[in-house]
């Protein structure tokens, strides 16, 4: 596979998994001591990487779990940032400005803080009262997020009777990492040439529903946008019929993402609109990985872990042929902000 160490992303994901233990009996201990609210504030595309473990507690759990952007939060702070707060605040490099501002602002406040991060020396993993550190980079960072913010909230869930299977599906995610990288070879082909076709295109659609749109909304923006300079439309499939349809005429891009969850018709249905106008619609489906061993079950709570690492695939390749590697910005070490 082009541009892919095995044994790197393999210890990586692995370690992701691997604070499942700590992560139960800290949810344990802080549920016994009386917090009584869950956030999750993260800056730019790592908190859309929240997301789906977000919406998973809202519909298995009463306890409440919000999400909130830090540069908004140290302005006007939602109701019941206190003591009885857990806030977790997700930073790969541990120093973005916006998260190091509002973690001494939740700590001023008496807020619980928990931090995700992939470097230890630095200011969020240092000053959180817990952190769970990591070491990543940008390529192997989607994965990671969605699987360490999944455990939190199952931990939750678990802590408080709302989900039963909690080691049997921690069981299973241990097995993940090797099986990603199985789907990364299977896909290997298909995005070799997905990004031939679409090397030159500027403009592209991305919808999903469920656990998947917030990956559709991450590729557009943190990885086409900000890594490739290409304009994109995220939109959630349940908004697609309210506006962005019109946009749908010969030539525009559309790429579906079909998560295995309950939302998926909601793809269905723009994919099926959307092949009767254009003849660029692109659907990466994650039902279409092979994950043997995986249950139904876990399959429906990972399908954005399965479309990260595909695309990861895609990115390598389009970063080639465009001759634009990743980490070539205009603005982002100049802005200030």
């Amino acid at each position: 596979m082009l541009n892919f160490d095995k044994d790197r992303f393999v210890g990586i994901q692995s370690g992701a998994i691997s604070i499942a233990d700590d992560v139960r009996s800290l949810m344990k201990k802080l549920i016994s001591g009386g917090a009584e609210r869950l956030f999750f504030m993260g800056t730019g595309g790592v908190q859309l990487l929240t997301l789906p473990a977000i919406e998973l507690a809202g519909r298995l759990s009463t306890f409440p779990v919000a999400s909130a952007f830090p540069a908004q939060v140290v302005l006007d702070p939602p109701a019941g940032l206190d003591d009885k707060a857990v806030v977790v605040i997700p930073s790969l490099s541990g120093t973005t400005r916006e998260s190091v501002e509002l973690l001494s602002f939740l700590k001023a406040r008496g807020c619980i803080t928990i931090t995700l991060t992939g470097h230890k020396d630095t200011p969020l993993a240092q000053e959180a009262d817990y952190n769970f550190t990591n070491f990543a980079e940008d390529d192997t960072s989607s994965e990671m997020f969605y699987l360490q913010t999944l455990l939190i909230v199952l931990a939750l869930l678990a802590e408080r009777g709302e989900y039963a299977g909690y080691e049997a599906t921690v069981a299973e995610l241990k097995t993940l990492p090797e099986l990603l990288v199985g789907v990364k070879a299977a896909f290997e082909d298909t995005a070799a040439q997905l990004a031939a076709t679409i090397k030159d295109e500027n403009y592209h659609i991305f919808t999903g529903a469920g656990s998947v749109w917030p990956e559709s909304y991450y590729y557009g923006m943190c990885i086409l946008e900000e890594m490739q300079w290409i304009r994109t439309r995220p939109v959630h499939a349940a908004d697609f019929f309210h506006g962005t349809l019109e946009l749908v005429e010969p030539g525009v891009s559309v790429f579906v993402f079909k998560g295995e969850d309950k939302y998926r018709p909601l793809s269905d249905r723009v994919e099926n609109f959307a092949r009767r106008y254009t003849d660029r619609v692109r659907v990466l489906d994650a039902a279409a990985a092979p994950l043997p061993g995986i249950s139904p079950e876990v399959r429906a709570l990972i399908s954005p872990v399965i479309l990260a690492t595909e695309l990861e695939r895609l990115s390598a390749h389009l970063e080639v042929l465009r001759q634009h590697p990743l980490t070539t910005r205009r603005y982002y070490k100049r802005v200030e902000y």
